[in-house]
């Protein structure tokens, strides 16, 4: 299986339970906003990812694969 690197740019910072939630994910506080990383396994793990964020109510600015 090959998986993709990818960086997730969020508004704001994130809380105590929103980091819990992406354990597996470098978190990096960017003012004002905060960038995680980490690697996606496939289209499907990429959209729980952005379903996870939305259920925090976490607003995502940008999605990209990291080369």
């Amino acid at each position: 299986m090959v998986t993709m690197r990818y960086e997730f740019r969020v508004d704001g910072r994130l809380t105590d339970e929103a980091r819990a939630a992406f354990v597996d994910m470098r978190v990096t506080e960017a003012p004002p906003q905060t960038v995680l990383d980490g690697e996606v396994l496939d289209e499907s793990h990429l959209h729980g990812i952005i379903a996870q964020f939305r259920a925090l109510g976490i607003t995502v600015v940008s999605v990209l694969p990291v080369p």
